[in-house]
């Protein structure tokens, strides 16, 4: 899954030009919030019942990152950099 958003998040910032990239994700998915967080994505806090979800609004935390921030070989390029 990190490499599937790196490459989206290139695309998005290299092909179409956007500037930001917000990520919304449900407290209790730590597996996504993994995945964010391994390639860099700032933390920029709660919104309450945010999204209709299974018939639910819920709340999600929001992870986001600028096109000015990935820096060099772009969002892939953050996982095969060796950590550290």
């Amino acid at each position: 899954m990190p490499t599937a958003l790196a490459m989206a998040g290139d695309y998005l910032f290299g092909t179409l030009r956007l500037h930001r990239l917000e990520v919304a994700i449900r407290p209790e998915n730590e597996k996504s919030i993994r995945v964010v967080e391994k390639l860099g994505l700032r933390y920029e806090g709660s919104r309450a019942r945010y999204l209709h979800v299974d018939g639910e609004w819920r709340d999600h935390l929001m992870f986001a990152i600028h096109a000015e921030e990935v820096g060099p070989g772009g969002l892939l390029g953050r996982l095969e950099r060796p950590a550290g």
